[in-house]
């Protein structure tokens, strides 16, 4: 499928970011880009990108679904409930896990994005 310039713009913020955006946070990147763009246009083509693969749709426990680039490949993360900091895991450590649950359960992992929430070794240590 042809990426549209909107598409390609929001691929290009998402690229330049390196962290998470909400829909409002990338239209307010794109509009700097494209004054006239409407956010409706926006937020169908972060669903359109989302559903191609080409990005990740995420709850990162703050709220508001946030939106990344999967353009340096497909990986996870840690969530501190104390701090909210993101740690990053790269997907052949948890694509070792969606394996043996697919094959010792027998159920096929669908999810492109793990996320676990926990306390990270700073918060620990206070």
């Amino acid at each position: 499928m042809r990426t549209s310039s909107v598409d390609q713009v929001i691929l290009d913020v998402l690229a330049e970011e390196h962290h998470h955006l909400t829909a409002q946070q990338v239209y307010e990147h794109i509009r700097e880009r494209m004054p006239a763009v409407n956010p409706s246009t926006i937020y169908r083509s972060l669903e359109r990108l989302a559903s191609e693969g080409k990005i990740s749709v995420s709850d990162m426990g703050q709220g508001a679904t946030v939106f990344e680039s999967l353009a340096d490949g497909m990986h996870h993360h840690l969530v501190c409930q104390s701090c909210g900091k993101c740690i990053t895991v790269d997907h052949q450590l948890v694509g070792q896990f969606f394996a043996q649950v697919e094959k010792q359960l027998e159920f096929q992992v669908l999810t492109n994005h793990l996320i676990l929430f926990g306390i990270c070794k700073e918060c620990q240590a206070k």
